[in-house]
């Protein structure tokens, strides 16, 4: 990672000031879950099976790494389902950690880390050597197969024995190449029907957040560091499988799916 010393202090003083500004951090996590939702109906399902395999697999007081957090959105759930668990949550825009900081202000069952999953030493950032569960949604989409896979394998060092990793996000199959196209087109018109009732999209939600006296800092060092958006890749779900068992988890496979999207579910 480039400058991370100084992107990772840059940012932490961002979220830090931010937080003490008072700005509406319920309107803005409402907001991006409106526009989440906008690509994603079913999302909160997705949420909703996490935890039951979270509760299932590891119990209901869990030591969590939200990876990815963005504003905090599986920590909010996780927090609302077991008030005894714990959370860090770690990630690199300084604009969404800006609003996970601001939302969860004073409380002690989380702490965040600005980090980038890209550089091998982000674990070291890390309050825990070991979590029960490291929960990532609709995030790593934005990695490349091959660092994507390096990062699976620095997970799994995190994951204690008997604990969970899992990632619900995009997974195309190549191989159904009818189906793909079915469900996108179908999914499009969704989202172009939902537009024309005022739904933003990812896009304006960013312009909306850039023109916020207390976020246009942050979100401004974002695009800095992301641009408008990553170029990765949507392996298949038997490829994140494959991959997570190569890396040192005893089982893996999808728990939950969509038409577009899979929850996939390892086991150390």
């Amino acid at each position: 990672m480039t400058n991370a010393d100084t992107t990772t202090a840059d940012t932490t003083t961002t979220t830090a000031s931010t937080a003490a500004a008072g700005a509406d951090w319920e309107a803005w996590q409402q907001s991006w879950d409106r526009q989440q939702e906008w690509y994603m109906p079913d999302r909160e399902e997705r949420f909703r099976i996490m935890l039951d395999m979270v509760e299932a697999l590891v119990g209901p007081a869990p030591r969590v790494l939200d990876l990815a957090c963005g504003t905090g959105t599986i920590t909010a759930r996780l927090f609302d389902r077991f008030p005894d668990a714990t959370s860090t949550g770690v990630d690199l825009d300084p604009a969404l950690l800006a609003i996970a900081e601001g939302t969860f202000a004073g409380d002690e069952r989380v702490s965040f880390v600005a980090a980038d999953l890209k550089d091998p030493d982000w674990p070291s950032q890390l309050p825990y050597e070991s979590y029960d569960a490291v929960l990532t949604a609709t995030a790593l989409h934005w990695f490349h197969a091959e660092p994507l896979a390096d990062l699976y394998g620095r997970v799994a060092e995190l994951v204690r024995d008997g604990g969970v990793f899992m990632n619900a996000d995009h997974m195309i199959d190549e191989a159904t190449p009818r189906i793909n196209a079915a469900e996108r087109a179908q999914r499009h018109a969704r989202m172009d029907s939902a537009k024309g009732q005022g739904a933003l999209d990812w896009s304006e939600w960013w312009q909306l957040a850039a023109k916020d006296p207390v976020l246009a800092g942050p979100t401004a060092r974002r695009f800095e560091i992301y641009g408008e958006h990553a170029d990765g890749e949507m392996p298949s779900a038997a490829w994140h499988a494959r991959v997570l068992r190569e890396k040192g988890f005893g089982e893996a496979r999808p728990v939950w799916c969509s038409p577009s999207d899979t929850l996939l579910l390892a086991v150390k």
